[in-house]
């Protein structure tokens, strides 16, 4: 026999065997589908630690032996749960100590726990509870309710320092929940809590270190709201240029401030059926524009038309940011004018970059009158879609009449500050945009002359 013949037969044997072993009794585990962690984080003279917990099945690739009918054999799971805390925990965040990276933890205790046990509700019971004897071998408890409990520690020279974290706890589930606790040194308790990845955390900001965040989650939040940008499309596809598009972006930009504001603040109804009802009023906005590009928009009045959608609009953005608030820190106010800020420079963005393409567009190659009304056409299709698919999902909910008591006369009040605040706005913009549009007039050759009207 030859040796190409004889290793063939060799690998088929082997593989034969592997086949043929049994398969191992533990129990190995898919990818939870929800996953909360829960977690504390505290500095201590020259030592920061952190308290975690997570189910003990999102910790993947370990086979945890299982007796009849499903209860963890807890000695031998305890001895694996600190190689598991090291791989899936220790090694997925990493802590900044005034912006020097700190790398990662070490993992100083590990237990496993009953998710009855009410550890977690302050940062003295969870570390006590790790830090105490192991569950008795005799307990039941099932694989799928148990708990891992980690004490994770660093290094630090300042108590009082600026500290960051990078949390990737993100792949411990198909969706995970986190909520995090920082204990600043002398400083009061601070919640964040957030779905997947937040990526960097400062987790006591300074406040231009939050101005910046929020630049930055404006800037990107007008490049990814596609219903944004068509809809500002539409502001623009008649007015080019810039005399004639300040009264007209400016209102939109001073009425989604005002409603943005307002709903950080509380303003807003917290109603379940609000945002989809900003939704489908969002879509609506666009529908209206563009049907307005068609039948002839005048300068005169796009102001406010801009202004009255850009009311809407700025819940629509509210709605994107009451989740990243959290990371505020100290300094609401400040986060909030950042994040307009933010917006500001990405409609600026998108201007600069779609004006001269239109220009150019209706120079070379379309009619502007065709031009405009077949890119509102368009436009108008696509609002229509997201209407009708969100005004079917806005008429699943169950609408109530308010209760008339002492709490909606509260709300009632509140609404009317706000109203009264909007109105005031406006006033004072009819007399500034007024004789500025009655001058822009001779821009308005850029505008499409209604339809149907000679002359």
């Amino acid at each position: 026999m030859t040796d190409p013949q004889r290793l063939r037969r060799t690998a088929a044997l082997v593989v034969a065997l592997v086949l043929l072993l049994p398969t191992w009794s533990g129990e190995a585990h898919e990818i939870p589908s929800d996953v909360t962690v829960q977690a504390f984080v505290r500095p201590e003279g020259n030592t920061l630690r952190a308290l975690v917990r997570v189910p003990l099945q999102s910790m993947r690739d370990f086979n945890y032996a299982i007796r009849e009918p499903g209860y963890l054999e807890l000695p031998e799971a305890t001895e694996m749960s600190r190689d598991a805390a090291q791989l899936w925990i220790a090694q997925y965040v990493e802590m900044l100590e005034g912006g020097v990276n700190l790398g990662f933890p070490t993992v100083e205790a590990v237990r496993i726990a009953i998710p009855g046990d009410r550890a977690f509700r302050s940062y003295e019971t969870a570390l006590a509870n790790v830090l105490s004897a192991p569950l008795a071998p005799d307990i039941e408890l099932p694989f799928q309710q148990a708990m891992l409990d980690v004490l994770l520690e660093w290094e630090i020279s300042d108590e009082s320092a600026d500290f960051t974290i990078v949390p990737g706890w993100a792949h411990l589930g198909i969706q995970t929940l986190t909520v995090l606790r920082f204990l600043p040194a002398g400083g009061s308790e601070r919640v964040f809590q957030y779905t997947g990845t937040p990526g960097l955390v400062r987790l006591d900001p300074r406040w231009h270190q939050a101005a910046f965040r929020f630049i930055v989650l404006g800037f990107g939040h007008i490049l990814d709201g596609i219903d944004h940008l068509l809809f500002l499309f539409c502001l623009i596809v008649p007015f080019r240029s810039i005399r004639a598009l300040v009264p007209i972006v400016t209102s939109f930009t001073i009425a989604h401030s005002i409603t943005l504001i307002a709903s950080a603040m509380g303003l807003a109804p917290n109603a379940l059926w609000f945002p989809p009802l900003i939704e489908t009023l969002i879509a609506l906005s666009i529908v209206f524009m563009a049907f307005e590009n068609i039948i002839g928009a005048k300068l005169q009045r796009r102001w406010m038309i801009a202004f009255g959608f850009g009311l809407i609009h700025g819940f629509g953005f509210s709605f994107a940011l009451s989740e990243s608030l959290q990371f505020a820190g100290a300094h609401l106010l400040t986060s909030l004018l950042s994040f307009n800020i933010g917006v500001e420079l990405g409609q600026l963005f998108v201007l600069a970059i779609t004006v001269p393409v239109l220009d150019f567009l209706f120079r070379r190659w379309l009619p502007e009158v065709m031009g405009t009304i077949v890119l509102s056409a368009f436009l108008a299709h696509t609002g229509w879609h997201w209407m009708t698919e969100r005004g079917a999902t806005l008429m699943q909910y169950n609408f109530r009449a308010p209760v008339l008591n002492a709490a909606f006369g509260v709300v009632l009040l509140r609404w009317l500050m706000l109203a009264l605040i909007i109105v005031g706005t406006a006033w004072v913009l009819k007399g500034l945009f007024g004789a500025f549009a009655r001058r822009g007039t001779s821009d308005e050759p850029h505008a499409v002359e209604p339809v149907g009207v000679e002359g």
